[in-house]
């Protein structure tokens, strides 16, 4: 293949050792991610940064704990890479779908090592605000690509195994961070910009490799389709689902899938800006607008169920359920060490019980937990402190946080962020991803600006808000989240071609549309290989014709041909 570079892996490597390299790249963006999302953690716990740089707090002169006197300027500062992210994921969608999904890896990485220098050197909180605005708007490009990436190139039978095995890196990024911040917390005593700058900067080796690596890894061959470089395409096809033995057609009927939705794509939506997806203008029966707003309200229901506040503002969580301050930043890091392991459950239950059943067991214990950690909590403070009673109260707080991080590792952590990356049609998935990146944004800023004035107005009541939120989520997803396990890429624009929003009526449609339109879903179908019978060979097919998401006229034309059929035979 001339027209790839031999410098590509793709000629090196193949079947599961290609997918296990480009998931190594993939998850070293998520490690980023990770990382720079618990990194706030200690640093606003550093005295010389919320002291003697942004000046928003004190320490207590008695337990040393810091004492915020401007919570707004705290959670501003936290909240303002997330307004970055919202901006970034929107120019990563756009330039995803036109330039390729390797390029815009790198223009994330890039410009998120312009942000990370930025953050390291700031000496103010106005020059602090606008570093995590840019490089939070290369967090948002590297989120808006990476999952296309990784869900482009991966089986869809085990499209979910590979995606959760890159958030385990995700919560390594946090593990790493705490336990970093911890160990520079004994430099000169805390005291110096050395502990929080130094974590600040880490981030920019990750980050400095990936832009340097991602440019020898194959581009999505979905994306070269979409743009009609189908050779390179079939090549890297074959190179990742194998051309011989068993082996041998899966590459050609995932191709031949890949060009007809492609086509009908092409067909059914006569527009693609953001607006018009948002509004559903001109997307036909692909319903852009409703699977817009069920990867925005996911994303954001992610947040609101808990995490956001753990993971950034976990030690004064903490220490509102009485831990003495010269122990939260360790039992800080344990429970990250916990949330990292928990991810591996989900990589074992993701592709066996589904998205929809991962996402309910979770919402339950989390929501239980959070309950359960207000209650203990409220408990343990109407007891002296330091008694035995407060103390029993208290842990048994810390353990229900733990729970809940545990928990939220094996389910709602991963599948926001594959859902998005699965359902839209290949035409704008990119864009369609970013969309699910504008919910996290929004979801995520608008929680870690309110954290520091929710847990300072209602403390411990707090847990309450966020068990309710799990509660919520339950019958949401039920009714209007459908399954995308098991699936092609492909056969989602079938799932939801449905004119109603109710997850039983897309089920239902989606069957009739599978049985009328077989020539699309050739990959998805086991055993089915695209081989002559003669010659043992796969078969190039061209682009199969008459296919159609609307069941009504499917039917209608089987109607007219039925006719047409008796009339032939009538006059015959």
């Amino acid at each position: 293949m001339d027209l790839i570079p031999r410098s590509n892996v793709v000629h090196k490597l193949e079947k599961r050792s290609l997918l296990i390299a480009i998931n190594c790249i993939a998850a070293l963006s998520i490690f980023f991610f990770g990382y720079d999302q618990g990194m706030m953690g200690g640093v606003n716990g550093a005295q010389n940064y919320y002291e003697n740089t942004m000046h928003f707090g004190h320490p207590d002169p008695e337990t040393g704990a810091p004492v915020i006197d401007d919570t707004l300027l705290q959670g501003g500062i936290v909240s303002i890479y997330y307004v970055g992210t919202l901006v970034g994921c929107l120019v990563g969608g756009w330039f995803g779908d036109k330039y390729g999904r390797i390029k815009t890896i790198a223009l994330g990485a890039g410009w998120a090592v312009l942000g990370a220098t930025l953050q390291t050197s700031a000496m103010n909180h106005t020059w602090m605000i606008f570093a995590r605005l840019i490089n939070g708007w290369g967090t948002g490009i590297l989120n808006a690509i990476v999952p296309v990436w990784a869900t482009e190139t991966a089986e869809h039978k085990s499209r979910g195994q590979f995606v959760a095995i890159e958030f385990t890196l995700n919560i390594f990024g946090v593990v790493v961070a705490y336990w970093l911040e911890y160990g520079c917390s004994f430099y000169t005593k805390g005291n110096g910009s050395f502990v929080w700058r130094f974590p600040i900067a880490f981030q920019i080796v990750p980050l400095l490799f990936l832009f340097a690596i991602v440019f020898i890894f194959p581009e999505s061959p979905r994306w070269l389709v979409k743009v009609g470089r189908e050779e390179e395409a079939r090549y890297i096809l074959g190179r990742l689902r194998g051309e011989t033995g068993e082996d041998m057609g899966k590459a050609e009927a995932e191709f031949q899938d890949i060009r007809n939705i492609a086509e009908l794509e092409r067909k059914t939506a006569t527009r693609t800006s953001y607006w018009s997806m948002f509004t559903g203008r001109g997307s036909g029966k692909l319903h852009t607008a409703r699977r817009v707003q069920l990867v925005i309200w996911l994303q954001i229901m992610q947040e609101w169920i808990g995490i956001a506040g753990v993971t950034i503002y976990a030690p004064t969580i903490f220490r509102t359920a009485g831990i003495s301050n010269t122990d939260v930043q360790w039992i800080s890091g344990l429970n990250t060490i916990t949330y990292m392991l928990s991810t591996l459950i989900c990589v074992f239950t993701l592709d066996r019980i589904g998205r929809r059943w991962t996402l309910y067991w979770g919402s339950v214990v989390q929501g239980i937990s959070m309950a359960l950690a207000g209650g203990l909590t409220t408990a343990g403070q109407s007891h002296p402190l330091g008694s035995a009673a407060a103390k029993a109260y208290s842990s048994g707080a810390v353990a229900m946080i733990f729970l809940f991080t545990a928990t939220f590792g094996a389910t709602w952590l991963t599948v926001p962020w594959l859902y998005p990356a699965e359902i839209f049609p290949l035409e704008v998935r990119a864009k369609g991803n970013a969309w699910g990146v504008v919910g996290w944004s929004v979801g995520n800023g608008w929680l870690t600006l309110l954290c520091p004035v929710m847990f300072k107005a209602l403390k411990e009541n707090t847990y309450y808000v966020f068990a309710a939120a799990n509660v919520i989520t339950i019958p949401m997803v039920w009714a209007l989240y459908p399954e995308s396990n098991q699936r092609t890429l492909e056969e989602m624009n079938l799932v939801f071609a449905a004119d109603s929003i109710w997850n039983w009526d897309a089920e239902r449609n989606f069957k009739i549309l599978k049985e009328q339109n077989p020539e699309l879903v050739q990959a998805a179908q086991r055993g089915h290989s695209v081989l002559d019978p003669e010659t043992g060979l796969p078969v190039r097919s061209s682009v199969a014709r008459n296919m159609s998401l609307d069941v009504n006229a499917m039917q209608s034309r089987h109607h007219d041909d039925v006719i047409d059929e008796k009339q032939t035979f009538k006059h015959g």
